[in-house]
């Protein structure tokens, strides 16, 4: 039975690589759970949590001007980024992934709405 349960579940991993690429229109929608704290686009400024625009591929912690946890301070001396992968844990649960963290939200169930969200964050480049 272990083994029935073990190859259906490697039957599933072909379809995880293909939500990463995520729908960046959905990603628009979703995004709207996070607005009230974060914000993009031309102008952004950081709010209760840092502004997100470039945050793709951009250093844990680099928002300038915004007052980071200890947790996050932490991981930036580390040398974290924010790819795809830690942005993808991160955003399924930020407190347990980065435990110490101040964000309140408790995060996207689910996965699709994670790969969406980060292909709509793709669409504003940092500075």
């Amino acid at each position: 039975m272990r083994k029935l349960i073990a190859i259906a579940s490697l039957c599933l991993l072909p379809a995880i690589p293909a939500l990463a690429d995520g729908n960046a229109e959905a990603g628009a929608t979703v995004f709207k759970k996070c607005a009230v704290c974060h914000a993009v686009g031309d102008g952004a400024k950081n709010k209760v949590g840092p502004e997100l625009n470039g945050i793709v591929g951009r250093k844990v912690a680099a928002a300038p001007g915004f007052n980071y946890s200890a947790a996050f301070k932490a991981k930036a001396a580390e040398g974290w980024s924010w790819d795809e992968s830690h942005l993808s844990e991160y955003l399924a649960n930020p407190k347990v992934y980065i435990k110490g963290t101040k964000m309140a939200f408790a995060g996207l169930k689910k996965p699709e709405e994670i790969a969406d969200i980060i292909a709509y964050l793709k669409t504003f480049p940092g500075p």
